[in-house]
């Protein structure tokens, strides 16, 4: 039986962190009830922003998010996973404000790419405007010996953000075409695997045929994290 208890600070978007609960569950090697992970998720759809406030001056959401982990931490949490990529810009100011680990979905999502085997050299990495704007997955992955090739800010204006917002609406279906037609651009141009980088990709990505390549899915990567962190 699994005694840990693993905080999900969620509802960025809703959708992706009932995704990511339901991936936290299928991916825990169990055999009964009492096998699966103790979790408490805080999902508060009311987080402003984490892009406008980045790239556009909007409101600074980490009050709201320091709130989450509070509650999380106030229901016995003992570590903190956040499935949205773009919140980790507040990485320090969060872990600043707990006692409780925060398990990085940068670092989870590197790890991934080291279970899918994809060896160091170029990748393509896709997110929000702000994910890539902050060079959370460049700097991160860079430190791995992976040059991060992104989209440009034509395909990102066209395809991708157009797609995250479509998710974010519960029109996931609709997400597929550009978002597939990006990462295949991004191995066009010499990428060896695609980085989901954005929550709200995987589910869009997943709306439609597999692609041909490797793909590091970070609800995946972060679930496994969550796991690995419960049952040490």
């Amino acid at each position: 039986m699994v005694d840990r208890v693993l905080g999900v600070l969620g509802g960025m978007g809703p959708l992706a962190s009932a995704h990511f609960m339901l991936r936290l569950t299928l991916l825990t090697p169990a055999g009964r009830d009492q096998d699966h992970i103790p979790a408490v998720l805080w999902s508060d759809p009311r987080v402003p922003d984490r892009t406008a406030a980045r790239l556009a001056g909007g409101i600074d959401p980490l009050p709201a998010l320091l709130r989450g982990i509070e509650g999380l931490a106030s229901a016995g949490a003992g570590a903190i996973v956040i499935p949205c990529n773009t919140a980790h810009g507040w990485y320090a100011g969060m872990q600043a404000g707990t006692k409780l680990p925060i398990l990085h979905i940068v670092e989870a999502t590197g790890d991934e790419l080291t279970r899918l085997r994809v060896p160091p050299g170029r990748i393509g990495v896709m997110g929000t405007a702000a994910t890539l704007a902050m060079r959370l997955y460049q700097q991160g992955l860079e430190r791995r010996g992976f040059d991060c090739i992104v989209p440009t800010e034509a395909e990102m204006a066209s395809h991708v953000s157009p797609a995250i917002a479509e998710v974010k609406a519960n029109r996931v279906a609709a997400a597929y075409e550009p978002l597939a037609e990006i990462a295949q651009r991004l191995i066009g141009r010499g990428a060896r695997a695609v980085v989901l980088g954005c929550t709200e990709i995987p589910l869009g990505i997943q709306a439609g045929p597999a692609l041909p390549f490797p793909v590091a899915d970070s609800i995946d990567a972060l679930a496994r994290a969550g796991i690995d962190w419960a049952m040490a």
